[in-house]
């Protein structure tokens, strides 16, 4: 008898939802391939529906030219979508709030959920709950490695250590590929503001390059690996050290660009006394004793956080395990590709889930 295939619903048609179209184009006729169907995918603007299976690359050419006054049919329909019955899958690869919000609705009935978003885990602690407990409700499960450091094993050495009875005592982490690109090249031979025009022209950071160097994206991060580690933390409670001065901030996104190098000067001083020590700048999340905080630090080459270049993430983790020599998972942590792959590793797991558990029962 063959095994059971799994119906997967795909939402978002960016560079990450294209990557897992990519991904599932290259699989068709494959084992891996054999195992999925994609039965929906949509973005804001058009939904695609067959319950025979849709071709990835015919989505991937269709979503993302569709044209803006056409009939979106996006979050709400995708779970009519997969029907009632059989292993149901949702691949949210949006940044979307509202579709975020749904997760626990669709837990609850059964749809099993992939996410690389982090509006879902990584903002209000009644949010996260609801996820938990349907999750525990229901028999369907919710994939979400690809929401930290792009599917690096994260979340899942933290949960695997706990499930042996270990202890997490602290975490600490170079959690953004873009902050770590900016100060990694930052090195005092040219001003920060023309290293973020840099990154953000070469799809580091997000077209408005204060998302990210507000550390709103690093607290949503730590929050998720504080509240896998154990601590129910809110998100009002991360002290968060934003790079960006006031008078940046309040500017229109049309203004940004010019004024970048308000930038310049408080970062060019801070740069200048860390190599004073020998050391360097690097933005980081902690999270000790229960209390978690993100900014801007002095690391010397002594701190297991110094290495790594590029967009590397590097996580250490402290634990009764690892007391002294803390447990460091370090590569890209950014990257379409990487997260998608991350995605569709936690929907085969899903599937296996799935199955496991049907036979269980």
């Amino acid at each position: 008898m063959s095994a059971p295939i799994a119906k997967i619903a795909l939402l978002g048609s960016g560079t990450v939802g294209l990557a897992v179209l990519g991904r599932l184009s290259e699989w068709r006729g494959s084992p891996l391939g054999d195992r999925l169907r994609l039965v929906y995918a949509a973005n804001t603007r058009l939904a695609l529906h067959d319950p025979d299976g849709l071709d990835p690359l015919s989505c991937a050419g269709l979503l993302p030219d569709a044209p803006r006054n056409d009939r979106h049919g996006h979050h709400d329909d995708a779970p009519a979508a997969l029907g009632t019955e059989g292993i149901r899958i949702l691949i949210d690869a949006t940044a979307d709030a509202g579709t975020s919000a749904r997760h626990a609705a669709c837990l609850a009935a059964g749809v099993h959920v992939a996410t690389a978003c982090k509006l879902a885990a990584g903002t209000s602690l009644d949010q996260w709950r609801a996820i938990n407990q349907a999750c525990a409700e229901s028999s369907a499960g919710f994939g979400d490695r690809a929401t930290v450091g792009a599917g690096l094993p994260l979340l899942r050495s933290i949960r695997e250590l706990r499930a042996g009875g270990d202890h997490i005592h602290a975490i600490a982490g170079v959690m953004s590929g873009s902050l770590a690109w900016l100060f990694h090249h930052f090195d005092g031979s040219g001003p920060f503001s023309e290293l973020v025009r840099r990154a953000r022209d070469a799809g580091y950071t997000e077209p408005d390059p204060r998302d990210d160097l507000s550390g709103e994206d690093v607290r949503r991060k730590i929050l998720i690996l504080a509240r896998a580690a154990g601590f129910a933390i809110e998100s009002d409670q991360v002290e968060v050290g934003s790079l960006v001065p006031p008078e940046l901030a309040q500017l229109p996104a049309h203004k940004v660009d010019a004024s970048l190098p308000l930038l310049d000067r408080l970062l060019a001083g801070k740069l200048a006394a860390a190599q004073a020590q020998g050391c360097s700048l690097r933005f980081v999340a902690r999270l000790e004793q229960g209390k978690a905080r993100v900014g801007l630090e002095v690391l010397c080459p002594s701190d297991p956080l110094h290495g790594g270049g590029g967009t590397d993430n590097r996580v250490a983790i402290w634990s009764d395990r690892y007391r002294t020599q803390p447990l460091v998972i370090q590569g890209p942590g950014a990257g379409a590709e990487v997260t998608a792959a991350a995605l569709l590793d936690d929907v085969l797991h899903l599937r296996a889930r799935a199955i496991g558990g049907a036979l269980a029962a």
